[in-house]
């Protein structure tokens, strides 16, 4: 039997989970209050927080580093990686440290769990990272050599998700073409091609869809007009494409169960809401042609999969490409706690950066 000890680290809250072998033992999403999170300038800062918040959850049910076999941590934001699950290294760390490939709460978990496995048998481990490539060539074009598309979305959520899909109905992941809609924060799309996802939105730094608090894409002159205006600091305009773009900016609100009770009396917010799904619905037609229209089916996950309303509007625009199927909530935990197991099972699995 392995054990394995998961670690998911978001802005204001930790999700933890210890495994043995495929059973999830208990799991928990530990809760940070602003007063303590606030003391930091730069979310990197809390790594010794985070680590201690994570141990003294672990002592409180009788477990300790040492009786893992690994710590596995969402992933952070490198240069592009294949997918899989990752042994965590100087070099990765580096690379997160310095912040040039995007920056996000989840890059303080590699490092909490580098440090939780030091001295320790437990490998530190990292498992489908926000920065996963698997693109087409002629996906990662823009229109200006100078901007090229980055990998940057919730892969550990698509990978998940369409694998689950395949285990449910007894076909290969390899074997299947798929949309899979993670609707968390932010909004992004993956089109799977026979086991790899060969494009998607890059949710974190502007394209795709609106989301709760993120402006998907921007017409680009206006975004430059902005810049220069003399209006704006660039935190200002970096934030109105992540922070406080989409529901935020037009409503200023990002809870979408709030945002629906508004759009009850309020018929701005209830197009403003109409408008992100509208938008992501055009994202997945957009994914259906990279397929050539050979989708096997349409998969909803994240939180707002909850929200039997919003999937019905994305099946009902989307059903003529294949069937919709919701899968709320996230399987991000399970997902980390497999790709941990399976390189314990077969060490030739594990990858390393060099």
């Amino acid at each position: 039997m392995y054990r394995i000890f998961v670690v998911n680290i978001g802005s204001s809250s930790t999700k933890a989970a210890y495994y043995e072998d495929e059973t999830c033992v208990f799991k928990e999403n530990i809760t940070h209050p602003l007063e303590e999170t606030g003391k930091y300038a730069d979310v990197m800062e809390q790594k010794d927080y985070r680590r201690s918040v994570i141990e003294e959850y672990m002592r409180g049910r009788g477990l300790s580093p040492s009786d893992m076999d690994a710590i596995v941590s969402r992933g952070g934001h490198t240069a592009p990686l294949k997918s899989g699950a990752f042994r965590i290294n100087a070099l990765m760390l580096g690379q997160i440290a310095s912040g040039a490939y995007g920056r996000h709460a989840a890059d303080v978990g590699p490092g909490v769990a580098f440090d939780m496995c030091a001295g320790l048998k437990a490998i530190p481990l990292v498992v489908d990272t926000p920065c996963t490539d698997e693109f087409t060539p002629v996906a990662k074009l823009t229109g200006h050599p100078l901007f090229p598309r980055q990998t940057r979305f919730h892969a550990l959520s698509h990978k998940a998700t369409a694998r689950r899909y395949a285990r449910e109905t007894g076909a290969g992941y390899d074997e299947l073409n798929l949309i899979t809609i993670h609707m968390g924060g932010g909004i992004t799309l993956a089109a799977h091609e026979k086991g790899a996802m060969i494009d998607g939105n890059n949710g974190i730094e502007g394209e795709g869809p609106y989301s709760t608090n993120r402006s998907g894409g921007l017409l680009a002159q206006s975004v430059v007009d902005v810049c220069f205006s003399g209006k704006y600091s660039k935190k200002e305009v970096s934030e109105m494409i992540n922070g406080k773009g989409g529901l935020v900016a037009y409503l200023g609100e990002s809870d979408v169960l709030t945002v629906k009770e508004m759009a009850k009396s309020n018929p701005d917010a209830a197009l403003y809401l109409e408008g992100m799904l509208y938008q992501t619905c055009k994202e997945a037609g957009a994914l259906a042609a990279a397929l050539s229209g050979a989708v096997d089916a349409v998969l909803v996950t994240g939180g707002m999969a909850y929200g039997e309303d919003i999937v019905k509007y994305i099946s009902d625009r989307l059903s003529f490409i294949a069937k919709v199927k919701a899968y709320p909530g996230e399987n991000e935990m399970e997902s980390l706690a497999l790709g941990a197991l399976s390189v314990l099972r077969d060490p030739s699995l594990l990858r390393e950066m060099a």
